[in-house]
């Protein structure tokens, strides 16, 4: 594992995922794993850089944070939508 801080995914996850630096870049591509999207992200070491808001991003595949300008893209696009009926 490379070095650097480190933040679990999810309280019970074995996972490490590196911790990002908040607004140090204005893009950033997120998979189905961080979603809900909020900005900033749980794995942000200064998560509190500004309120946390969450971004609709499924539907389009791409979302902005109206606080910091912050550029999310959904790996892999968006998400079709559940069938109706759900059987």
């Amino acid at each position: 594992m490379p070095a650097g801080p480190y933040l679990s995914s999810s309280p019970m996850s074995a996972q490490l995922k590196p911790i990002i630096q908040p607004n140090a870049q204005n893009q950033y591509e997120v998979t189905a794993e961080d979603l809900p999207l909020s900005c900033p992200m749980p794995q942000m070491y200064l998560w509190n850089s500004h309120p946390r808001v969450y971004l609709p991003i499924g539907q389009t595949g791409w979302a902005k944070c109206p606080y910091c300008g912050a550029e999310y893209t959904l790996r892999g696009g968006p998400i079709p939508p559940a069938p109706e009926g759900g059987h």
